[in-house]
């Protein structure tokens, strides 16, 4: 096995729970958000749509990287189309994942912002912490959202109070 497919394993098990997520964004509440200064439902449910893709694509890039601006997508205008631009996504991850080698997957990758730099880890490292892990943390937080909004949630680790795969 090697190191970027290990990372597109857990990528095509962690999409289907995510894609059960995003599809119960409910479209009349994309403004909606709790708080002054997070983000709404539509910006965060885009944002984890699009982060495999995107982080993907920047860890693809030769280094040294500079930052780019990161700033959110816009808010979808529906979940079908969240659910669309998860989808382009998630195929732009798989294939990158899908044609890197283990030397490229080791080597060490850096993020600069001019001349200082942001990261310099192995390229594997950064898709792990921010491909996956920041990715896993932002879908927490929406499930939280749906939760605000009284949506049932799906199972993700396990059983969730609406929804028990084991029974």
């Amino acid at each position: 096995m090697t190191i970027a497919s290990g990372l597109l394993q857990e990528l095509e098990q962690e999409a289907q729970t995510t894609r059960r997520l995003l599809e119960r964004v409910p479209d009349n509440r994309l403004s909606w958000r709790p708080h002054e200064k997070g983000r709404t439902l539509g910006e965060l449910a885009m944002h984890v749509a699009m982060v495999p893709g995107s982080v993907a694509a920047l860890a693809s890039l030769p280094s040294p990287v500079q930052a780019p601006d990161f700033t959110d997508p816009p808010a979808p205008p529906t979940t079908p189309a969240l659910v669309k631009a998860f989808d382009e996504s998630l195929a732009k991850a798989k294939g990158i994942l899908a044609g890197m080698n283990d030397a490229a997957a080791a080597e060490t990758w850096r993020l600069m912002a001019g001349p200082r730099e942001l990261v310099a880890m192995p390229r594997a490292a950064f898709m792990r912490a921010i491909m996956l892990n920041h990715w896993y943390h932002h879908r927490g937080q929406l499930s939280v959202y749906l939760r605000f909004l009284g949506v049932p949630l799906p199972s993700i680790y396990g059983p969730s109070a609406d929804e028990n795969p084991f029974a």
